[in-house]
């Protein structure tokens, strides 16, 4: 079958950067692949070309064997490929139905049918077995339906080509598998999709294919079925993925958090615990378990009812989360984005942020000292910028990240909360993440590591408690804790089916590579709605996009 696109000797630079250095894709029709590569790979770089939101310096576009002169983003529609982009791009206070045929409604003699713009989006959205109310504003979707809006708009037209960057980073395992689904039905229909991810589980469930980038170049393309995840990783990084996560054992030292019979507000169970210096301690279970609302209530940012914590033997008792980090208490949230960097400010800024009555006399900042600082967190972080003066919103995810972990180590906290630390970052960033856990507890840090990775938190923890609906519901040693005891306490259910495919998967990447055994299609999520067990994908089929049924 003849690809719909190719691409060949894509070069493009930026100022400073070579962000494509040569690079080459093709798909079929109807077939999934996926593009993989770490951050600054050129990835998403290739397909914004494709796309038409990037012009090339070099190279040539092909769509169904002609060549495309000048690629826009308007021609791109026109020719049948669209691309939904990480962040949402839909206008907020527009309906759905307008949403969806914004840029091109269906018009008489200049003047908009509404009745028109009201049936091909519903036809869109009946195409994709979608139901989502043509009335309702974009803004008060919840990102799921708003990605399957972008999605809907895409295929409003003859689409032959869907681009979908990053799609599930912020979607639950439910909603996950509903895109999934509506993946392979457009599939079915002929339609090839272009899957950008760093979810490396995810590609081996619904993809055919994955081709790998890095530095701007077209490392190779694999069939998912004849390829496996050490594999990809070592062309991506050069690691194997038994050195992804390299815990350190390290003597534990005192408590420094004591935790007793605390009641977040809203809750009505008591959660007890202890955090000991050099701990890595780990807080596993599944979405809405409650571990983000009693993180988020320790530094203040959610009132308690009742209960105490002490620190260092005090009592801590934050109205705010400024209380707790004076107090030496820091928390990485889960969203960097949202509570987690100001990314209009520089590196120096973010990263004397959470320090600054440390670096101010009289209310004026010491700028000098305040760079020094930034300058040794960005040089020991390895932060890969052209300055501590540049804006952190103009750095990778990964770069960022490792902002916001130096934002906390140049504060000096004691204790530091890890709110899902590797989230939407590359699996080299990934490492680099965990390197830095290590010194923390090696440097007498205690720190608390939550995660929905199941194998990052078995893997990096010295002791793992399960959480469930509020409650912390087993507690485990390293040596003791395996991926089906935290199954069973996460999900309180024994589905031996489901664990049997989720903690083999698990403990396959704990151990180490096995030769010549691939196991990306036994690929499990751990994460779902709250108090229900991850529900099995089905595994890809195989063979080419014709064969498939």
């Amino acid at each position: 079958m003849s690809p719909v696109v190719s691409m060949s000797k894509v070069r493009l630079a930026f100022p400073g950067t070579q962000a494509l250095d040569g690079a080459d894709f093709e798909i079929e029709p109807g077939e999934i692949r996926s593009l993989l590569g770490e951050n600054g790979a050129g990835k998403s770089t290739l397909m914004k070309v494709l796309a038409g939101a990037e012009h090339p310096d070099e190279g040539e576009i092909r769509v169904d064997g002609e060549v495309v002169a000048h690629q826009t983003p308007r021609n791109a529609r026109e020719l049948g490929i669209a691309m939904v982009f990480q962040e949402m791009s839909l206008a907020p206070n527009l309906t759905v139905a307008e949403n969806i045929t914004l840029g091109r409604p269906p018009a008489s003699y200049g003047v908009v049918s509404w009745n028109g713009v009201r049936e091909r989006a519903a036809e869109a959205l009946e195409q994709l077995n979608v139901g989502v109310p043509l009335d309702a504003l974009a803004r008060t979707l919840t990102i799921a339906q708003q990605q399957m809006v972008e999605i809907a708009k895409a295929v409003a037209g003859d689409l032959k080509v869907l681009i979908l960057d990053e799609p599930t980073s912020a979607l639950t395992e439910t909603e996950t598998q509903e895109l999934f689904t509506l993946i392979r039905r457009l599939s079915a229909r002929g339609i090839a999709v272009v899957y950008i991810s760093h979810n490396l589980e995810e590609i081996f469930v619904v993809c055919d294919s994955v081709t790998v980038m890095r530095d701007g170049r077209t490392i190779a393309t694999h069939r998912t079925a004849e390829t496996d995840v050490d594999r990809l990783i070592g062309e991506m990084v050069g690691r194997v993925l038994s050195d992804m996560m390299p815990k350190e054992s390290i003597p534990r030292g005192e408590v420094v958090l004591d935790v007793r019979d605390l009641v977040v507000d809203g809750k009505d169970v008591p959660v007890s615990f202890r955090a000991h210096r050099g701990e890595v301690l780990g807080f596993a279970g599944l979405l809405g378990a409650g571990r983000t609302a009693l993180m988020r209530c320790l530094v203040g940012d959610i009132p308690r009812t009742s209960g105490t914590v002490e620190l260092h033997g005090r009592p801590l008792d934050p109205r705010r989360p400024g209380d707790a980090i004076r107090r030496g208490l820091g928390y990485l949230s889960d969203d960097r984005r949202a509570s987690g960097i100001v990314g209009g400010l520089s590196v120096r800024e973010n990263i004397g942020m959470a320090c600054l009555s440390l670096n101010a006399r009289y209310g004026v900042m010491k700028s000098l000292q305040e760079r020094r600082l930034a300058v040794t967190t960005a040089e020991r972080l390895r932060i890969v910028t052209n300055g501590v003066e540049k804006k952190v919103g103009e750095l990778s995810g990964g770069n960022q990240q490792k902002v916001v972990l130096g934002k906390w180590m140049a504060a000096g906290v004691e204790v530091l909360i890890l709110d899902e630390p590797t989230r939407g970052i590359d699996v080299g960033a990934k490492a680099e993440v965990y390197q830095l856990v290590n010194d923390l507890a090696r440097e007498g840090k205690a720190v608390i590591l939550v995660s929905s990775y199941l194998p990052e938190v078995l893997g990096m923890s010295d002791r793992v408690l399960v959480m469930r609906a509020g409650s912390i519901v087993g507690e485990y040693d390293r040596e003791d804790a395996t991926s089906e005891s935290v199954m069973y306490d996460a999900t309180g259910q024994a589905k031996p089916e489901e664990f049997t495919r989720v903690t083999g998967y698990v403990d396959s990447l704990l151990a180490g590579p096995a030769p010549g055994t691939p196991r990306g299609p036994e690929a499990p999520q751990t994460s779902g709605d709250p108090g229900t067990p991850a529900a099995p994908v089905p595994a890809r089929p195989t063979g080419t996009p014709e064969d498939r049924p």
